[in-house]
């Protein structure tokens, strides 16, 4: 937290505001990582001086006392809560509270993040309080460079991630192929549907969670984000995206594997070759002090030279290359920084995910991905998993 105050200092004397103010639910990445505390309702947390103070209802208040990371903790109720709510909406009274609140600091302005509500704003504005955007996004950035706990954290998330990856490769390898070329376990035909289940069975087991994933098997692997439907089919390439977070960190994984169950053709071996080329390639450029942009344009070379289409080439394409080259993961599966096209600079502690794939629509794709540490003079892998493509 010492860096991200730090960082957030400077953000207030470059705005010459009092405070850093969240306005969310623990959901909220920004407002997890300021406060420390999860919780399922909107609480306030203001960075101030050199200190954090949360504003909770009483129902939060006994366990933000313990589990935050507030130095001061304080309720609605000592703001008149009730009386407020007798008088305006209960939604409109807590918006007056966090402007007593504020007053009581002594704050009469605070930057904000994007996600900052425009309604409490506006509450807090009528009341004199002026509010800055943070439009230079200082605590994503903050976010993004993680100390060695955090970098712990993800890593913990991320070998579950390879047990649930392990679970997928153990059941094409157990799967017979029918007649019409699906596979099949234990008599049923093997489905995404059914190896999401198992997936998230595993990573349940390791106390992780996941939202979604992709199974996804022919056509369906070349559409983006597309989870996959139905049965899975042999000599095919099947694209395997986990990217679960830990219940009790809250911190991401991410890893992608690319399998084929029986004899993977020319069309599937000359694009996953490349993808592992272009994976190299980008590997290779990674250290602190290179970009996003130099990492993401060292897989585009890869592909271009072979005569495949880039979204730097063409902004439109819906075949070839089709995505970034890689994002940081944290508290949120997609977060600063980006390898892409006008990616920033990298800094050691940066968690970025580094995944080169080829797609053609209406036929399928190939990727594969790993989740790495930016350090001064190179990288440290997270992850420990096969990366050739994988016949079972």
């Amino acid at each position: 937290m010492t860096t991200a105050h730090s960082r957030l200092r400077e953000r207030l004397a470059a705005t010459d505001t009092d405070g850093y103010l969240v306005d969310a639910d623990g959901e909220d990445s920004n407002q997890y990582y300021l406060s420390g505390y999860h919780a399922p309702d909107e609480f306030v947390t203001l960075y101030a001086d050199g200190d954090v103070s949360l504003l909770v209802s009483g129902l939060e208040y006994t366990r933000a006392k313990t589990d935050s990371d507030g130095d001061d903790v304080r309720k609605l109720a000592e703001f008149d809560y009730r009386e407020k709510r007798a008088e305006m909406d209960p939604r409109n009274a807590r918006k007056a509270v966090t402007a007593a609140f504020l007053e009581e600091a002594g704050i009469e302005s605070v930057t904000v993040p994007d996600s900052f509500p425009v309604g409490t704003a506006d509450a807090l504005r009528e009341r004199g309080i002026d509010v800055v955007p943070d439009d230079d996004y200082v605590l994503e950035d903050v976010r993004a460079v993680k100390s060695e706990r955090e970098i712990e954290h993800v890593g913990q998330t991320q070998r579950a991630t390879q047990e649930a990856m392990a679970v997928v490769e153990d059941r094409l390898e157990r799967a017979t192929v029918d007649d019409d070329g699906l596979l099949v376990i234990d008599g049923e035909v093997l489905t995404s549907e059914s190896v999401r289940r198992r997936i998230e069975m595993e990573l349940l087991e390791r106390d992780c969670r996941m939202d979604d994933c992709i199974v996804a098997c022919g056509p369906a692997a070349a559409r983006g984000h597309d989870s996959g439907s139905g049965p899975l089919e042999a000599d095919t390439p099947i694209v395997v995206d986990v990217f679960p977070h830990h219940e009790r960190t809250r911190y991401f994984g991410d890893m992608t594997r690319t399998f084929v169950k029986g004899d993977p053709d020319d069309w599937t071996r000359e694009r996953y070759d490349l993808a592992r080329e272009a994976f190299d390639a980008a590997l290779d450029t990674i250290e602190a002090g290179v970009t996003g942009e130099t990492v993401h344009g060292a897989v585009c070379d890869v592909f271009e030279e072979a005569g495949y289409p880039t979204l730097r080439t063409d902004e439109s394409t819906e075949d070839g290359f089709t995505h970034s080259t890689g994002h940081g993961v944290g508290l949120d599966v997609h977060e600063s920084p980006y390898l892409a096209e006008q990616g920033g600079e990298l800094e050691a502690g940066h968690v970025i995910t580094v995944e080169p794939g080829l797609y053609e629509q209406g036929v399928g794709g190939v990727r594969v991905e790993d989740l790495v540490v930016v350090t001064e003079d190179g990288y440290e892998n997270l992850t420990d998993y096969p990366r050739d493509l994988r016949v079972v």
